[in-house]
Formats: structure tokens, sequence, C-alpha cells
């Protein structure tokens, strides 16, 4: 009698998402191993609000861990680049950017190289001393994600194994690509609002301080959620932080 294989899940792929409103528009940008759900729910609170918003998917994510280890912070950047490019094609002249944490990093540099109505980074790194926190966050990612493709817990443990061994490239990749960001941080003049979580347990809150410190904004704020963890947009202040950024975008001096 033949034995039977293991059956594997095929995942759903997560997609981009364009929620049209008024002239004015956000780009959406998602963290490090999250896709757009990480901010769906801003996107569509800021839609009712009577503003347009877009949040791409980079490489690499949205997919299993397998491809995410084969992309690069650079890949991802092209990525914000193009969804940009992609607003203003669309017809969007004034783009503001909002990022979740490795988001937050590539929103900083397209405030930085483009030019952005504002920039809200939120939960953002600015300190590499986080390699462990990291690591630990794409080991339950990939663990999660092999275990709703329902495979058998042998298979995912060696699979994540091999995984880990693997994704050494990657994390020194983010490693250079988060300090190039903090270098560069002081030349950025866009209107700046700067969300941090008090409970982050991912990255160094630090990070918010460095960045409202060394912003070149005149225009720029900080706030600090007492009650959230890492995955603010999620948390449970999700609403208050809606709020507080659709009042710094209302707050800015749009031409229509």
């Amino acid at each position: 009698m033949e034995r039977e294989e293991p059956t594997t899940l095929k995942m759903k792929q997560p997609e981009p998402f364009t929620f049209e409103a008024g002239p004015r528009a956000v780009l959406l940008l998602h963290g490090f191993t999250g896709h757009s759900a990480d901010v769906r729910m801003l996107g569509r609170y800021l839609q009712k609000k009577g503003y347009t918003s877009h949040a791409p998917i980079y490489r690499g994510h949205g997919e299993a861990p397998e491809s995410l280890i084969e992309t690069t912070p650079e890949q991802w950047w092209e990525d914000v680049q193009q969804a940009y490019d992609d607003v203003k094609e669309l017809g969007y002249e004034e783009i503001a950017v909002a990022g979740l944490s490795m988001g937050g990093a590539l929103a900083l540099k397209l405030a930085n190289y483009t030019k952005i109505k504002a920039v809200i980074p939120m939960c953002t790194p600015m300190y590499f001393d986080n390699k462990t926190q990291l690591t630990k966050g794409f080991q339950h990612f990939a663990k999660q994600y092999k275990q709703l493709e329902k495979k058998e817990k042998h298979m995912i443990e060696q699979e994540v194994e091999t995984l880990m061994e693997n994704s050494n490239r990657m994390f020194q990749a983010i490693k250079i690509f988060i300090n190039e960001v903090k270098n560069e941080v002081d030349m950025i003049y866009a209107p700046t609002m700067v969300v941090q979580a008090r409970k982050d347990q991912m990255i160094n809150p630090e990070s918010a301080n460095f960045i409202y410190e060394h912003i070149a904004a005149s225009e720029k704020s900080i706030k600090w959620y007492e009650q959230s963890g890492h995955a603010i947009t999620f948390d449970k202040e999700k609403d208050q932080l809606h709020e507080d950024i659709y009042m710094f975008l209302e707050s800015l001096n749009w031409e229509e």
C-alpha cells in the first residue's frame, strides 16, 4: 500500500490596495514580514475622512518565508518608489507617507529622496540592537505560516531551522539599510509626526526620540501611545492613532 504524501494548504496571497476618495493621497507602508493588512484599517479610516490611500506589498512579503529571505531592503525600497510613482500616475500630486516599523524606515528614505507632503514613521527602528527580537519575530512568522499550510510538526521544525540558517544575509542587509536611513534623518525637511508605542518590545523605543530630535523638519511632533505594543496599527489604541494621524494630516497646508 502506497504511503500518502502529507497535504499542504496553498495560501491565498494578500494583495496591495488602493482606497480612492479625495485629491489628498497617503502612501501606507507595512512592516517586515507583514503586508497590506498591517495598514488596511488605517486606510479605510482615512478613506472615510476623504483621503485616498495606497498600500503596496514589497517583494517577498505576503509569501512563504523562503521567498522573503531571497529579497533585500534595496528591493523593498524599489517597490516603495514604484508605489509612489503609481499614485502619481493615478493623478495625485500631493502625497503623504506613513509606515509601520521597517515601513517607517522606508517612509523616511522616501521623504529624503522624493517630494513628500509629510512623513509619519510608526514604531520605526533607528538602532540595530534588536537582532534577537527581529530573529525571533521572523522565526515566529515562519512557523505560523507553515502551520497555516497544515504541514506536519516535524516538517515545520526542519524547514524553520533551515530558514534561520539561511537568513543571516537578509538580516545583515537590514542592519546596513537602517543605519543608512539613520544617517540621513537630518536631511529630511517634510512635516513629521513620530509615532511610538510605549510597550514596544520589538525595537528600541529610543528610536522615536532620535528621529524627533534629529529630523530637520520645522513642523514636527512626537506622540507616545502608553498602552500599545509594536504592532500599533492593530493594538488597543488604534482608534486614537487613526484620529491623531487624521488631525496631523488636516493640519498640513494642502493645495486642494
